[in-house]
């Protein structure tokens, strides 16, 4: 169903650039089982189906929820499937998540995901935010003593700056980036183009434009309706447009909204569209 294209993250992990972020399979404020669960685990049934192989999910959304609904869908996993998982953020309620990058604690949270997914091993484990409190370099330095133990195969890092980029990759390989970014907010293009430059994965989160630019009668709303797409389709066609490195993660707890977002790698949009929405996006900021 989808033709997104494939990239290997880490060189060797070959996965389809248009995967699944596993935080919506979880109750309100990501928080808590999911309102029905039998739908989030049709949707998760439903993935190897419609041909993603890249999962994205945290030990924080639930908390634990979503690794535990992974687990129990497709466990034993396909030979292809690709799991990353991250750790770093505490939950103490709804809607609530608090940065704890100590060394400790992410050495705790590696092992309770291993126990959770079911793995010897987590293809891809991210940092999921910089602690202020934490020096970033021991957080880094916890994983990267995490994947020469073998519990880890690839890093990655999550809401994080260029320099913070440049200073981890000091320490360690850093196969993937996952920032907010979308055509509406490009704050991340210092970091877009230094993993363009290394060619490293950038994961972006919230890839759906909101704002002045998706209203009714807009650029996106228009161009939308001309190829007989929604606006989130196209919202997701347009990072895939954006960057060969892009491996967007949309997520939805609905089989018919998983079919819905996959749909965006067969949209084919011209030079000039991109233009037109990157110019809509530029005078609507």
């Amino acid at each position: 169903m989808t033709d997104s294209g494939r990239f290997k993250i880490g060189g060797d992990l070959e996965v389809s650039r248009l995967g699944f972020g596993a935080m919506r399979i979880t109750g309100d404020g990501i928080w808590g089982e999911p309102a029905d669960r039998e739908e989030a685990l049709r949707v998760l049934h439903r993935l190897p189906e419609v041909g993603v192989n890249f999962i994205d999910t945290a030990d924080s959304y639930g908390p634990f929820v979503s690794e535990e609904l992974i687990a129990e869908a497709l466990h034993p996993y396909d030979d292809d499937l690709v799991i990353a998982t991250k750790g770093g953020l505490c939950r103490s309620g709804p809607g609530i998540w608090e940065a704890v990058g100590r060394p400790e604690y992410l050495r705790q949270c590696v092992h309770m995901s291993l126990r959770r997914l079911k793995l010897e091993r987590i293809d891809l484990y991210q940092l999921h935010r910089p602690d202020p409190k934490v020096p970033f370099a021991e957080s880094v330095g916890a994983l990267a003593e995490l994947q020469k133990k073998g519990k880890i195969r690839h890093i990655g890092l999550s809401n994080v700056t260029a320099d913070q980029l440049a200073e981890a990759r000091r320490i360690t390989e850093v196969v993937t980036v996952q920032n907010r970014y979308n055509l509406t907010d490009r704050s991340s293009e210092e970091v877009l183009a230094a993993c363009e430059k290394e060619e490293i994965g950038f994961i972006p989160w919230a890839p759906v434009a909101g704002g002045e630019l998706a209203r009714e009668g807009g650029p996106l709303d228009r161009l939308a309706s001309a190829h007989g797409v929604t606006i989130s389709q196209l919202s997701i066609a347009w990072t895939l447009h954006r960057s060969p490195v892009m491996l967007p993660i949309p997520g939805t707890s609905k089989v018919r909204h998983l079919e819905e977002n996959m749909k965006a790698g067969q949209i084919v949009l011209s030079d000039e569209e991109l233009k037109s929405l990157e110019d809509g996006a530029s005078r609507s900021a």
